[in-house]
């Protein structure tokens, strides 16, 4: 098994420590020195120019459902050319009563090299496969939806 890492880093810099007060502002930091600039959302007064930690579970999700249908799809045999997705996650109240992000539906657009791709049933298939592998899938508890769009 593998293990993952991420910093995470906040300083108050002297602001004043109260709720309106605060910076929500802060950096992720990656084992391959990757930096992040990461905020709360703007409904909870974060900087319009970060990444919320529900876009990156939303981006997560996205990315790893993209990444395990490409490696399927080469497996078959089958030629990506392009893949894009416009992720949206939905918060809400869980079963619980609490805020979460409780659907994220992905609206992949797959471009196949001319002869190199599946038929419809093949290329549903394809997606209920990368889902059921996806490991970021497998670990959440938010309802994903797929939704393939056309290229």
């Amino acid at each position: 098994m593998s293990q993952h890492l991420a910093s995470i880093h906040w300083s108050r810099d002297g602001r004043p420590f109260d709720y309106n007060g605060y910076s929500r502002d802060h950096e992720w930091r990656f084992d391959g020195g990757q930096r992040v600039r990461a905020s709360a959302s703007l409904d909870y007064l974060g900087s319009a120019e970060s990444i919320d930690p529900e876009e990156a579970l939303v981006a997560a999700l996205s990315s790893c459902h993209m990444l395990t249908l490409l490696a399927i799809a080469a497996k078959k045999g089958w030629t990506i050319d392009s893949y894009e997705d416009d992720a949206v996650g939905t918060m809400g109240k869980n079963e619980a009563g609490r805020l979460a992000v409780t659907q994220v539906v992905l609206r992949p657009r797959i471009t196949f090299a001319e002869g190199k791709a599946p038929d419809a049933a093949g290329l549903t298939h394809l997606h209920e496969q990368a889902h059921i592998h996806c490991f970021i899938a497998n670990s959440v508890k938010t309802a994903v939806t797929v939704e393939p769009r056309d290229a």
